[in-house]
């Protein structure tokens, strides 16, 4: 099965948070309520120095992915 790259998620244990999965490598879901992060992976030290700049452009990337699919929704 081939997965988007990212999926909405919600919850309603957490009935004002809305979930992003990001489902490529790395794997982690964000909570747009309050950009909290939490990865799938393990890094090693030399992998987050290098992911640091990577992990902002698909927060990015994430928040644009929420904002078109909620548009598509209102039209």
């Amino acid at each position: 099965m081939q997965l988007p790259k990212f999926l909405l998620g919600d919850n309603t244990d957490y009935p004002t948070a809305v979930f992003v999965v990001h489902t490529e490598y790395p794997r982690f879901i964000i909570n747009l309520e309050n950009d909290e992060v939490e990865w799938f992976e393990e890094f090693s030290q030399e992998d987050e120095k290098e992911l640091e700049t990577e992990t902002e452009n698909l927060i990015v990337q994430a928040t644009e992915f929420y904002d078109r699919e909620v548009a598509r929704y209102e039209d």
